[in-house]
């Protein structure tokens, strides 16, 4: 009997990376996709089924896919559409059936959804540092602030599909306006863009102080870790900026489900030498007594492309 495999696909604000499956959590090949320049979902959906058409054409195993899964910003897990995802082009403001139209144009193979971060928490828990983890709150720190909420071993997604928008929760009261409309969100402070926005904000408001910064145009999170790894005083104290506001979110999530640990994974979570003193800190400073000290912070343990695929693929395996 031929083994069957199955498709993950990871759809973030810039790329979508997309890799091929074995039974025993392999990610045999992988490719990645640009995701920010199709305008509409017709074109990102007709560029994607190319991708994953050649992925197996190139791994020649044509009619042996038993599915796909998908991790995307504001998937829905039970209606298999995206909706209103502002951090991506073709599906801003708008409602995409995304399941559907992506079996169309992979030739009837059947599609399952779920939120990007909810995607990378079953990655974790299955083959990461959430292993073993029954209740925990993977946090993904990317170009937006993305969470996947598991109680009890399983996945919340809520009556409608949507739960664990925790990056969209308000972390600094009338602060920045976010890219979701609302203004003061996690997302503003705490995401790749996030911590830019900080650089440029300190740079204007402190024109005399020195820094490595200044040497930058467009910046960067990467940049502001590059500067941090320098010795910068600026971009480190960006880090505890940023490190404290997570914590203080942090402490909010704890009284919500009572996590055992909250794992951090994404672009920026690699940053974590600069952001777990001031993220704990502030947590066990802000934390009901209860949970002070009890909740462990934790960095994932798999790669960036795989945790995500694997959690997306592991969908498909039940469809």
């Amino acid at each position: 009997m031929e083994q069957s495999y199955v498709i993950g696909v990871d759809i973030g604000a810039q790329t979508a990376k997309c890799g091929i499956v074995n039974a025993r959590g392999e990610v045999l090949a992988q490719s990645i996709l640009v995701s920010n320049t199709q305008e509409d979902a017709d074109s990102f959906i007709g560029a994607l089924a190319s991708t994953l058409k050649k992925l197996v054409a190139d791994a020649a195993i044509q009619g042996r896919i038993r599915g796909i899964g998908v991790g995307a910003p504001n998937g829905n897990y039970y209606t298999g559409e995206i909706k209103d995802a502002p951090n991506l082009v073709w599906a801003r403001e708008k409602n995409i059936p995304f399941s559907r139209m992506l079996s169309v144009a992979m030739d009837g193979l059947p599609v399952a959804l779920t939120n990007d971060a909810n995607a990378a928490a079953v990655g974790e828990m299955t083959y990461g540092a959430a292993r073993g983890l029954k209740d925990f709150i993977m946090i993904t720190l990317g170009t937006g602030v993305g969470s996947g909420i598991v109680i009890g071993g399983n996945v919340l997604y809520g009556h409608d599909g949507f739960a664990g928008e925790l990056g969209h929760t308000c972390a600094v009261r009338g602060g920045r306006l976010c890219g979701c409309g609302r203004q003061g969100c996690l997302e503003a402070y705490c995401s790749a863009t996030g911590v830019a926005r900080t650089a440029v904000e300190w740079l204007e408001a402190h024109p005399e102080e020195p820094s490595l910064l200044r040497l930058r145009e467009n910046i960067t999170s990467k940049d502001v870790y590059e500067a941090a790894r320098a010795g910068d005083k600026m971009a480190k104290e960006i880090f505890d900026f940023t490190g404290s506001i997570l914590g203080r979110s942090f402490a909010d999530f704890i009284a919500f489900s009572a996590p055992e640990a909250i794992v951090l994974f994404g672009g920026l979570a690699r940053a974590g030498e600069f952001l777990y003193e001031p993220i704990v800190k502030s947590m066990n400073d802000s934390v009901l007594p209860i949970w002070k000290d009890k909740v462990k912070v934790l960095f994932s343990s798999l790669s960036e492309s795989d945790a995500a695929i694997l959690g997306a693929s592991a969908l498909a395996w039940n469809l």
